[in-house]
């Protein structure tokens, strides 16, 4: 069950930059390493639904309703936009310590959540992926998939706290830098106006 093949591979998928690596390493560089911690447990969070979707069946009545899909996918488009125009606007300078209190945290978290909840590619994603790594007489397949998406979710937190980490680590030449706080925030908004358009571009 828990193969080489699956840990490289989940690895490899959870390494591979999107909207959750995104979120996770702005909010590391401009609220600290604080912030990205939240941050990663709001994108493994997000994934939850998408893994009990799979696990219960329900992903495949996604997979064959184009409605279901359609009215999640377009959800998920205007919440990136909705990022994109709130980075693009947002003018205050990265500061250190910017972060206070359990509102800011559980702020974070809420974004991080419905970035990923939002995303009804997971729930595809899962679909195919999950299955091939259940063994075929196993007594008990749904334990194996709960196990599986289990280790699936700590991988994903753990690279998601790295990644904050690392931004976290380069911090202190963004907040002496307008310039650079400029560019990378203009950069951000950019990424995730790039991501809603794929996703409303994307078919299942």
């Amino acid at each position: 069950m828990f193969t080489a093949e699956f840990l490289f591979t989940s690895l490899i998928v959870v390494l591979i930059p999107g909207t959750g690596v995104v979120f996770t390493v702005s909010a590391g560089l401009a609220q600290g390493r604080r912030a990205s911690f939240f941050a990663s447990v709001g994108c493994t969070l997000g994934i939850v639904p998408h893994l009990l979707a799979t696990i219960l069946g329900l992903a495949a009545i996604m997979h064959t309703s184009a409605l279901a899909f359609q009215v999640l996918k377009y959800a998920g488009v205007a919440y990136l936009f909705y990022l994109a125009v709130a980075t693009w606007r947002d003018r205050s300078a990265f500061a250190v310590q910017s972060m206070h209190g359990k509102g800011s945290a559980l702020g974070l978290v809420t974004k991080a959540f419905l970035l990923n909840i939002l995303n009804p590619k997971l729930t595809i994603f899962f679909l195919a992926f999950l299955p091939q790594f259940v063994e075929p007489r196993a007594a008990s397949p749904i334990l194996q998939l709960i196990a599986l998406s289990a280790v699936f979710m700590a991988m994903t937190f753990g690279v998601f706290v790295v990644y904050g980490f690392l931004a976290h680590a380069f911090r202190q030449a963004v907040i002496e830098s307008p310039r650079v706080q400029a560019w990378l925030r203009r950069g951000f908004a950019a990424v995730f106006a790039g991501l809603g358009a794929q996703l409303a571009a994307s078919e299942r």
